[in-house]
């Protein structure tokens, strides 16, 4: 403390008496402090960012009027749905593709397959998937709502749906399709549609 009751900023440093920091010492370390909370800042909203892009594919269908979560098939399951393609020619759809198994194994068994789903880190992990299996020219996938898709182009559609959404594809399908098409519902049937063939269903 000086006479006139002032006080200074000082630094200590062992074995050394006390001096004042000079005022570009201040600074620089106001700046060097200043720089650190600027990187932090940057650091956690980069990561916030990243989180909500991972996220929101995810949550996002979630949150729709019928939601339809992505639960892979089993191996029991493609085998049930390539069986039930057996003596079948024409295109083939799967409405809610996921990671695009049944599209793959359709393509492999020499159907032209096409695969929509809303969630586009499954339709990029697919297509990924369909080139490393060597089907990337017969088996596609697109980011689409569902219900915004018409399907009358192909003779197969493969759905794995959830009970409250069979009633209303099942009215979307009756006006979209022909009448020789093959529809195989796995998991969940249709409410008014009486199956020409069934397999035991497998979770």
């Amino acid at each position: 403390m000086d006479g006139g009751g002032g006080t200074h900023l000082a630094t200590l440093e062992e074995g050394r008496p006390s001096e004042c920091v000079p005022p570009a010492s201040l600074e620089a370390n106001s700046l060097k402090k200043s720089s650190w909370g600027v990187l932090f800042t940057g650091i956690v909203g980069g990561t916030l960012v990243a989180v909500y892009a991972v996220a929101t594919p995810f949550v996002t269908p979630a949150l729709r009027r019928i939601c339809l979560p992505f639960v892979p098939a089993t191996t029991k399951q493609i085998e049930n749905v390539v069986k039930m393609l057996e003596c079948r020619r024409g295109p083939l759809v799967d409405i809610g593709s996921g990671d695009g198994r049944i599209v793959i194994a359709a393509a492999k068994e020499g159907f032209t397959a096409v695969g929509y789903e809303l969630n586009p880190w499954l339709v990029w992990y697919s297509r990924y998937r369909a080139r490393r299996e060597g089907v990337q020219a017969s088996a596609r996938f697109y980011i689409s709502d569902l219900w915004k898709v018409t399907f009358s182009q192909y003779s197969n559609v493969v759905i794995f749906g959830v009970p409250q959404m069979m009633a209303q594809l099942e009215k979307k399908l009756e006006l979209e399709l022909q009448d020789d098409t093959r529809v195989i519902a796995c998991r969940f049937p249709f409410p008014h549609w009486t199956p020409a063939q069934a397999l035991p269903r497998v979770f």
